[in-house]
C-alpha cells in the first residue's frame, strides 16, 4: 500500500482535539470529588507536567522517525520482547476504544435521548469510526481540519454565554485540599489528559511530512488542549460550585444547560454537545486506528484493511461489556486506568529510550523534510 502522509498542521489539530477527548466530559467531576474548588489548580499543574511527557514522546519519536510505536518496540527491544510489549499496547488501545464507545452511548442516553438504548448510539458511532479507518489517516486528518474551527467557535460562544453565571466565591478558599489529595488528583488528571498521548506515536512522526514542525505541533496541541480543559474545569467550579460539579456525571454538559440569554436563547446544550462528540470522535478514531495498524504490523500484514470490519464488530461488542454501569466506569478510571496507562505512557518509553541509547540507535533526519507540507 502507498504510505499515507499528513501535514504537521493537521497533526497539531489532531493532538489538540485528541488531548481533550473524553476529559472534557469526565475530568471536572473526577477531580472536584477529591480537591473541590482547587480542581483548576490541579489541572494547571497537570498541564505543565504533561509537557515533560510530551518531551519524552518527542525524544522517542526522534530515535525512530520512520517507524510507528509498535515497529519501534520491535526494533529497539528485539522481536520477542518487542512483540510482547506491543501486544500489551494494542490491548490498551483496543480496550480504550471500546470504553470511549461506551461513553458515547451512556452520554447520549443519560443526557439527550433517554428512551434510546445505548447499543443504537454505539452502533451508529462505530460505523463512522470504522468507515473513517477504512478511508485512512489522510481523510481523517482532513475531517479534523474541518471540525476544528467549528469546535473552537462553539467553545468561544460557550465561554462567553456562560460567563454571566460565574460566582467568584465558588472557588474560595483556595489551596484548601491536602497535599496528598492534590498530588493524587494531578496524577489522575494526567492519566486522562496526557498519558493517552503515547498512542499518537503510532502516527508521530512516521506519517507527518515535516517532522520538526510536527514536534512543535505536539507541544502546541497539548498546551492549547490543556488550556481548553483548564477553562472548562474552572467554569464548572465557578458556575456549578465544587459539590455540584463532583456529583454530576457530565458536569460540563450541565454547565451548557445553564446558558440563558435574556430568557430568549435557552436549551442550546445540544449544540454545545458538538464539542464533546468531536473530541471523542478524534480520540476514538486514533485508538481504533492504532489497534488496527498495530495488529497488522505485529502480524506482518501489508494491507490492514481486511482487519477493519472484524475488529470493528468486536469493538461494538466490547463497548457493551467493558463497563456494566457508570459506577464501574468511574472506579476503573480512578483506580486501574492510571496505573495501567502509566506502564505504557511513562515506563515503556523510558525503557525504549534507555535501550536505544545502550544499543546506540540514533534517528536520522528524514526525507520528509523535503516533502510539501501541504501534501494533503
Amino acid at each position: 500500500m502507498e504510505k499515507e502522509i499528513i501535514s504537521s498542521r493537521q497533526f497539531t489539530i489532531i493532538t489538540l482535539l485528541y488531548s481533550i477527548g473524553t476529559a472534557i466530559l469526565i475530568i471536572p467531576a473526577s477531580i472536584a470529588k477529591d480537591v473541590k474548588q482547587d480542581a483548576w489548580i490541579v489541572a494547571t499543574v497537570g498541564v505543565l507536567l504533561s509537557l515533560l511527557l510530551v518531551k519524552l514522546f518527542v525524544s522517542l519519536g526522534k530515535k525512530t522517525p520512520n517507524l510507528t510505536f509498535v515497529e519501534a518496540n520491535e526494533k529497539i527491544l528485539g522481536k520477542f520482547f518487542g512483540k510482547f510489549t506491543s501486544i500489551g499496547f494494542i490491548i490498551l488501545t483496543f480496550l480504550s476504544a471500546g470504553e470511549l464507545l461506551y461513553f458515547i452511548g451512556i452520554f447520549m442516553k443519560t443526557e439527550v435521548m433517554p428512551e434510546t438504548p445505548t447499543t443504537a448510539f454505539a452502533l451508529l458511532f462505530s460505523l463512522i469510526i470504522i468507515f473513517a479507518t477504512y478511508l485512512g489517516i489522510e481523510i481523517f486528518a482532513r475531517s479534523a481540519e474541518i471540525l476544528f474551527p467549528l469546535f473552537m467557535f462553539i467553545f468561544i460562544v460557550f465561554v462567553v454565554c456562560i460567563s454571566p453565571e460565574i460566582k467568584i466565591e465558588n472557588i474560595q478558599p483556595v489551596f484548601e485540599a491536602s497535599s496528598k489529595s492534590i498530588l493524587l488528583s494531578i496524577f489522575t488528571f494526567m492519566s486522562i489528559f496526557s498519558f493517552p498521548m503515547v498512542v499518537l506515536l503510532m502516527i508521530f512522526p512516521s506519517v507527518v511530512n515535516v517532522q520538526k514542525s510536527a514536534q512543535k505541533g505536539f507541544y502546541i496541541g497539548a498546551i492549547v488542549g490543556g488550556i481548553v480543559l483548564i477553562i472548562i474545569i474552572a467554569l464548572s467550579i465557578l458556575v456549578l460550585g465544587a459539590s455540584n460539579t463532583s456529583q454530576r456525571a457530565f458536569p460540563s454538559y450541565a454547565l451548557a444547560q445553564r446558558i440563558s440569554i435574556g430568557n430568549f436563547l435557552q436549551r442550546i446544550e445540544i449544540i454545545m454537545a458538538f464539542m464533546w462528540i468531536t473530541s471523542i470522535y478524534i480520540r476514538t478514531f486514533i485508538y481504533f486506528y492504532a489497534s488496527v495498524i498495530g495488529i497488522a504490523q505485529i502480524l506482518k500484514i501489508k494491507d490492514h484493511r481486511p482487519l477493519i470490519l472484524p475488529l470493528g464488530m468486536i469493538f461494538i461488542v466490547l463497548s457493551q461489556i467493558v463497563h456494566p454501569n457508570i459506577v464501574h466506569s468511574n472506579n476503573y478510571n480512578k483506580e486501574i486506568w492510571p496505573i495501567f496507562s502509566s506502564v505504557f505512557a511513562i515506563f515503556l518509553p523510558l525503557l525504549l529510550l534507555f535501550v536505544a541509547k545502550l544499543r546506540k540507535i540514533k534517528g536520522q533526519e528524514t526525507e520528509s523534510q523535503s516533502k510539501s507540507e501541504n501534501t494533503s
